[in-house]
């Protein structure tokens, strides 16, 4: 069965005026997101995960400006035809009147700002389709009473008049994902929706969303800096710094087969109980600052296997297999062989052996660490997901690599030994 995709994101790239001059946030984002899948944008605060997800809806701040690309979103229109548009070529008038809360809904990271405190929770579940369908009173409040006890709301009745400020943190977030629900929308944006929130109300949350994706068939974009929700809820996953895109896949590519490495240090940052460093991993330095053009490869100030050719010249997505691109010179043919760290390495054997010995059934996740991580990225519906996701995407991208990397040809052969001594990554 062919996948239907929802979503095609090109060459996004997204400033903000400020005061001190222009900051550019996006440099040239491009995805892919197809019906019932879920697309995790990951990278450190500041790599722009936010900042796209809220061009997408047209809810980016008044001195922000989308400078290019194209959002096409596919959607069924109220009279049952399909339709495709440019999200970012649309009014904002008509992004909130036809795409806003009915196609498209946003879960944000903090109930508490997000909600109003003066209106009771029921009410600001019934208000999105009071407003964009005009149901009628009683029925938006069944229709609410509902949604509350699909997600795991008890005493609905009883919470249906209550206020934020009388509700916990998760009972506010599950809260805010049935005001998302509400209009029933075909992609469902989540912004961090558990960084506020204690582990195990964490798990509750991912197991929630999870389940109405897959009872709804809903896209679903998971922003977030924790590779661990990743594991949990990905089909795909983009890693994102200073603005662009470096590396995609699938999300046994990225945590089995990681080649940029900066993915490499978000994957090391994760603790581990098996470590024998009792350490935790922190990638050295700052992201550059995006009031200044960035010359060469973003990342190459921190990266220890930085080459030469990352300060003169911006890495294009080197195509890895067909669901895995990668934007770093150290997949060029005449770069050095160079692989992840020793003890990151150590740890995905770990993982791929616990994943294959939970498959065979001779343990449970408790048994396991990183159980949580292993079990997930196992999923065998991870393994029958068709190659076509990030090759449409990359396509554009990639065809300028060979020419890229020919036009500094001999320069790269003799420059592309490592900008300082290559030293085994302490983790």
């Amino acid at each position: 069965m062919s996948r239907q995709r929802i979503l095609s994101v090109r060459n996004l790239q997204v400033s903000f005026r400020t005061t001190a001059g222009t900051v550019h946030a996006v440099r040239g984002v491009s995805f892919d997101l197809y019906r019932g899948e879920t697309v995790a944008i990951v990278g450190e605060s500041g790599s722009g995960k936010s900042v796209t997800a809220r061009a997408l809806m047209g809810l980016e701040a008044k001195n922000a400006h989308i400078d290019a690309g194209t959002a096409d979103f596919t959607f069924t229109g109220d009279d049952g035809k399909e339709t495709t548009e440019d999200i970012l070529q649309m009014d904002k008038k008509d992004i909130r009147r036809e795409i806003n809360g009915r196609k498209v809904a946003m879960v944000f990271q903090d109930p508490m700002t997000s909600l109003n405190p003066l209106m009771p929770v029921g009410k600001q579940i019934m208000e999105g389709m009071i407003w964009h369908y005009h149901t009628p009173k009683e029925e938006a409040k069944a229709r609410a009473l509902e949604l509350m006890n699909l997600v795991g709301i008890t005493d609905a009745e009883k919470r249906f008049n209550n206020y934020p400020h009388q509700l916990s943190g998760g009972m506010r977030q599950r809260i805010v994902i049935a005001v998302a629900l509400a209009c029933s929308p075909d992609l469902l944006i989540c912004d961090e929706p558990t960084t506020a929130l204690d582990v195990t109300i964490q798990a509750k949350i991912l197991e929630l969303i999870r389940r109405i994706q897959k009872e709804r068939n809903l896209s679903v974009i998971y922003i977030t800096h924790d590779l661990g929700v990743v594991a949990k809820v990905a089909d795909y996953v983009n890693v994102m710094y200073a603005g662009k895109i470096i590396e995609s896949g699938t999300v046994n590519d990225i945590f089995y087969d990681a080649k940029h490495p900066y993915t490499w240090g978000l994957l090391s940052a994760m603790p581990d109980l098996e470590t024998d460093d009792d350490r935790l991993y922190a990638i050295p330095g700052t992201p550059p600052n995006l009031l200044y053009p960035v010359k060469g490869d973003a990342f190459a100030s921190r990266n220890k296997y930085a080459l030469n050719i990352d300060s003169r010249l911006e890495p294009p997505m080197f195509r890895v297999s067909d669901t895995h691109y990668a934007a770093t010179w150290l997949l060029h043919p005449k770069a050095p062989k160079i692989g992840m760290p020793e003890e990151l390495a150590k740890r995905v054997s770990r993982l791929l052996k616990d994943a294959k010995r939970m498959e065979e059934g001779q343990m449970s996740a408790e048994g396991i660490a990183t159980g949580a991580m292993a079990s997930e990225i196992s999923r065998s519906e991870q393994l029958r997901k068709s190659k076509n996701h990030v090759q449409s995407a990359a396509a554009e991208v990639t065809s300028g690599a060979d020419h890229a990397a020919e036009t500094e040809t001999a320069d790269a052969a003799g420059d592309d030994a490592p900008g300082h001594p290559v030293k085994e990554v302490a983790v």
